[in-house]
């Protein structure tokens, strides 16, 4: 990896993962444009492997690591989608694998994991901290850990499905004015908006985060990564991890990002809406960037938007819900 990431990365990351990731399709619905009052192009990394982008940057990292550290195996932490990935991962890397969730993980993230033979590890979120437990498990068993974000081959794994999104964009003729990812720790939405933004360099760049947990946006603007300024109660678990990475807080610094918020009201309508037009399965994270345009179709009145959903791994009692809302 080079110091200053950039798509020498991604391009590498591409090759290494051929053959080995989905193709993703992007998706697009006249209704959901009505609906949107803009042309949205919906990039559908719910139907990657795994059922999140996820993947990509898990085995990117794996494919690089010698045969000493698979051999002992990998440990990460995680919301649940990155360590569904690293599960995964690990199984066709040939290693075993520890993934450390949160006790509040949903059922079918946990169950996840749990079906490509990892061991699982719960923690209480409320009194604590997911790294410490991390290192407390990977220390005297030599496991090599693999970061849900910030780490530079988690970027450029990520990255790839940028890369793939402005191919598509290509052959669909479109120039994106706008381009919407969510946001966690900021792995995918550093590498997704570096390819975006070396192929079309007009588009402005927002990440989306669930409102009163915008850590990234508050590390845009302050330059140092910020923690979460509030204990999380939103639905979006999968984007309300405690802090924004450091190597992605440069990349997305660079790129002048900006950040965007959106209630679990509207993510729920989201899910609802990548249903009904797009016959797409998104949990509530993953519906955010798609939110953050629907919830406000003003702002990009006339504009054409691409978004990625990126997560589909949502609990059938809670997908029920945006399907059969109660008064």
């Amino acid at each position: 990896m080079t110091a200053e990431f950039g798509m020498r990365d991604i391009r590498d990351a591409a090759e290494r993962l051929a053959g080995r990731v989905v193709h993703t399709p992007v998706l697009h619905a006249p209704m959901l444009d009505a609906l949107a009052g803009c042309r949205v192009l919906v990039k559908a990394e719910a139907l990657q492997r795994t059922g999140s982008f996820k993947f990509r940057g898990a085995l990117n990292a794996m494919l690089q690591l010698g045969d000493h550290a698979r051999a002992r195996g990998v440990i990460t932490y995680s919301a649940g989608n990155h360590g569904h990935a690293v599960a995964a991962a690990a199984r066709e890397a040939g290693c075993p694998a520890v993934i450390v969730l949160p006790t509040t993980a949903p059922a079918i993230k946990v169950e996840n994991c749990r079906w490509w033979g990892a061991e699982v590890v719960l923690y209480d979120p409320a009194v604590q901290d997911r790294e410490a437990v991390c290192r407390a498990i990977a220390e005297p068993r030599g496991l090599h850990l693999v970061p849900p974000f910030d780490d530079l081959a988690v970027m450029a794994g990520q990255g790839t499905a940028g890369l793939e999104f402005t191919a598509q964009l290509d052959a669909l003729g479109a120039r994106p004015d706008a381009f919407l990812v969510c946001c966690s720790g900021g792995g995918l939405a550093a590498g997704a908006a570096t390819a975006i933004r070396a192929r079309f360099p007009e588009a402005d760049c927002h990440v989306v985060e669930p409102a009163g947990l915008d850590k990234m946006a508050r590390s845009l603007a302050s330059g140092v990564p910020e923690r979460r300024p509030a204990e999380p109660a939103t639905l979006m678990d999968g984007i309300a991890g405690p802090v924004a990475g450091a190597r992605p807080l440069a990349v997305l610094r660079r790129l002048g990002a900006t950040g965007l918020t959106v209630t679990d009201d509207a993510a729920l309508a989201a899910m609802a809406a990548a249903f009904r037009f797009l016959k797409l399965v998104l949990e509530p994270g993953g519906a955010a960037a798609l939110a953050a345009v629907l919830a406000d179709p003003g702002r990009f009145a006339g504009r054409t938007v691409a978004v990625i959903g990126t997560g589909g791994n949502v609990d059938a009692d809670l997908f029920a819900r945006v399907l059969s809302p109660r008064p």
